[in-house]
């Protein structure tokens, strides 16, 4: 099983973070061993490396082997909410150097993840909004209608890229409001107004 990841893909995000809006999608990945579903438990976070940055997102399942001209509809068949930590200050200072990511992206438990439920299709899921919440209050929220680049374009390009097999996961990009969780913070992922994940960050 492999964590495929979007940066980028919402316009918002990228210049909250005084970043360029890409013109192609931005790839990374995350090690099998950073998920972790949530169960409305405890949820471990490395201490003393700066701050840890949500990332709320869509996640895809895909359900076979994928093949070029493969549709959506055709090879997802679950998704989630989950999301994706970054150390920004880590990340930062990678950056700068001209490091590669995964320092900052691809600790234990930096993919944070709900339960699955079959997958809705992407016009249905124009018309739901995802947020998290964070003691109470909503601090992201999205649509994929906001996406530069949507479920097939980015399928598309993993699968050039990458290839894609049955079980992967792919984490489509986050919207707005990204900021640092902090020990104590109880947390909540919600579908439309339907909560799919809960945790307390440690």
């Amino acid at each position: 099983m492999n964590i495929f990841c979007i940066g980028r893909n919402y316009a918002k995000h990228a210049r909250e973070l005084g970043n360029e809006v890409p013109d192609q999608p931005i790839l990374f990945s995350k090690p099998s061993h950073s998920l972790v579903i949530t169960k409305g438990e405890e949820i471990f976070l490395p201490k003393n490396q700066g701050e840890i940055h949500h990332e709320i997102e869509i996640v895809l399942k895909i359900d076979k082997d994928v093949n070029e001209g493969d549709q959506v509809r055709d090879i997802v068949s679950e998704m989630a909410l989950g999301i994706d930590l970054t150390l920004r200050d880590v990340q930062t200072e990678l950056k700068e150097k001209g490091h590669p990511w995964l320092r900052a992206k691809g600790f234990k438990n930096s993919a944070i993840i709900t339960p699955f439920w079959p997958f809705e299709g992407e016009e249905a899921c124009k018309q739901t909004d995802f947020s998290f919440v964070i003691n109470n209050e909503i601090i992201q929220k999205g649509n994929i209608q906001e996406m530069m680049f949507n479920f097939q374009a980015i399928i598309d390009e993993c699968a050039k890229c990458f290839g894609l097999a049955k079980g992967d996961l792919i984490y489509t990009g986050t919207p707005d409001g990204v900021g640092p969780l902090q020990s104590g913070d109880q947390c909540k992922l919600y579908w439309g107004k339907e909560e799919k994940g809960a945790f307390i960050v440690r």
